[in-house]
């Protein structure tokens, strides 16, 4: 097939010009020769992880683009309005009621920011919670409703109603009750369609530069033109990064080339440095791959991470020590000028570069060492005249 190939255009359509059928402004047709293996891999790289799951009454196994819910606390800190599918505020009832019966101040104005059953609803997550601040009298659990009708699953068009939902768990002799749907997905992991089709046809053309990968880039002329169009087949980009290393598709943060096979493997944990002890995963126990979907910077709530510029293929492993960091690549720390070394009687010994908020050090071999905690976490205890910090007995 040619490269050169010209995309349709109208309607801002995305397939080949002169194609049969509908315009498809997203076309998953771009990586329709590869297997249907890899192709659930991309489509579960674009869909929301539940972070809570089912007790924080999320959404699971939906697409990014869906209505999010916005936990109270964190209200203050985004921006609602690039949330396209709509949001949802998360109130717990400590936060909504000052005493049994009561709304706090701020709640008891009619024109307020957030109203529970509009924009808002209360989450019952402990037994305690609701006996200690029950619903108001004429609250109704969450619902939808759909052409005027209920409905049980969230769908386009659906219409939430009610003002609270019931998470409560089993305790002792208290069972448990789940009432009222899922109201969205975890807010930091939204991206709207556009941005979560692109970050898909990054991922596909990174998993045909795997090692070992069954594809060539000429299979996939129109994931290519996309790719063009969009300014995102830049490779010194990527090699910068280091989600690409000598035009092979390498981990962000161990910079080791990743293996086709490695994108469909159970993850084992025996084997792997610092985790030798942690139990070996049970086959058909777990969904956990070996390499799975790795972010260049944390998923926040102020801010839309899950761009096709900063997401690439990365281990499991490195994922999770990497945690709640930005993966800082070597050359970017090269180009900070941070270096850091050993104080030596003969003289001071480099080894590597440090981030400038000192969360990351990288050595020109490619170790990696990754800050654990903050200095200064807790003040000393102030201790009475004459007393000591420890236990006489």
């Amino acid at each position: 097939m040619p490269n050169d190939i010209i995309l349709c255009g109208t309607e801002s359509c995305r397939l080949r010009q002169g194609h049969s059928g509908e315009h498809q402004l997203f076309p998953t047709l771009a990586w329709e020769a590869m297997s249907k293996k890899d192709k659930d891999k991309l489509t579960k790289a674009g869909f929301a992880t539940p972070r809570g799951g089912h007790k924080g009454a999320y959404q699971n196994h939906v697409v990014r683009s869906n209505k999010v819910i916005i936990p109270y606390e964190r209200f203050q800190s985004v921006d609602p309005s690039v949330y396209k599918k709509g949001w949802v505020v998360r109130l717990l009832p400590e936060q909504y009621f000052s005493e049994p019966g009561l709304r706090k101040p701020e709640f008891q104005d009619p024109n307020s920011e957030l109203i529970v059953g509009q924009n808002a609803f209360v989450l019952y997550r402990t037994h305690d919670s609701y006996q200690r601040f029950p619903p108001l009298e004429g609250w109704e659990i969450r619902g939808l409703v759909k052409d005027g009708q209920k409905i049980e699953s969230r769908t386009e068009g659906a219409e939430d109603t009610g003002h609270y939902v019931l998470r409560l768990p089993t305790l002792g002799q208290r069972g448990a009750k789940a009432e009222g749907p899922p109201q969205g997905i975890f807010a930091p992991e939204y991206a709207d369609e556009e941005n979560n089709f692109l970050c898909r046809c990054v991922l596909a053309w990174l998993i045909i530069h795997t090692v070992d990968s069954p594809y060539t880039t000429s299979q996939f002329p129109l994931l290519k033109k996309i790719l063009e169009q969009n300014n995102l087949l830049d490779a010194a980009v990527w090699e910068y990064q280091g989600i690409i290393r000598h035009s092979l598709t390498a981990c962000p943060l161990c910079s080791r080339f990743i293996r086709y096979p490695e994108l469909h493997e159970m993850l084992q944990l025996d084997t792997e440095l610092t985790l030798e002890n942690a139990g070996l995963q049970i086959e058909g126990a777990t969904r956990s791959t070996v390499v799975n979907l790795f972010h260049m910077s944390p998923l926040r709530y102020s801010s839309a991470e899950h761009a096709p510029s900063k997401v690439a293929w990365g281990h499991a492993v490195c994922n999770t020590k990497l945690g709640q960091r930005h993966c800082f690549p070597l050359q970017e720390l090269v180009d900070q000028g941070l270096k850091v070394g050993i104080i030596r009687p003969e003289g001071i010994e480099t080894f590597g570069w440090i981030s400038t908020n000192w969360e990351m050090i990288r050595s020109i071999g490619g170790s990696v060492w990754i800050r654990l905690c903050s200095e200064g976490a807790e003040d000393p205890p102030v201790l009475a005249p004459n007393s000591s910090s420890q236990n006489v007995e």
